[in-house]
């Protein structure tokens, strides 16, 4: 496989992250990640980075995402660093929440940028940490509390 080829491939896997979890295609979303991914939320959520399985990403994920109405994340400005079989990508994201809620506004939109973390497998490249930093935030942050109970 081409440089190139890796390049788009690898950002067409990040890019599916963000596509799959908007969807809720959960089964594919899970199918993307590598047999161990580190997760780094802490820019948000403080605490520690986590070690995680597709399973309990995707576990997590389809309770959060899919309490809300609508999630759409967009992920652009990719820069992507090859090193053999592992690479880096880094991209801009902005990720857009609702919820209608009688206690305020209905959004809650979240930008800043994440880095990713992949290595080749024998079906393409799999994500295998993921580096979320917030950068700003609009709207109604409560209503993740809302989707959490």
């Amino acid at each position: 496989m081409s440089a190139l080829e890796d390049r788009l491939n690898i950002v067409e896997t990040c890019t599916r992250m963000a596509w799959h979890a908007d969807q809720r295609e959960w089964d594919a979303l899970a199918g993307i990640f590598a047999e161990k991914v580190t997760l780094d939320y802490t820019s948000l959520n403080g605490g520690e980075p986590a070690e995680l399985t597709p399973e309990q990403i995707v576990g997590g994920w389809s309770q959060v995402l899919g309490g809300f109405d609508a999630t759409q994340h967009l992920i652009t400005n990719h820069l992507v660093t090859l090193e053999g079989d592992r690479a880096v990508c880094t991209a801009s994201f902005q990720a857009t929440h609702r919820l209608a809620n009688p206690f305020g506004s209905p959004l809650w939109t979240l930008g800043g940028t994440y880095r990713f973390d992949l290595v080749r497998s024998g079906d393409g490249w799999l994500i295998s940490g993921v580096v979320m930093t917030a950068t700003w935030a609009d709207g109604n942050q409560k209503l993740m509390d809302l989707v959490a109970r």
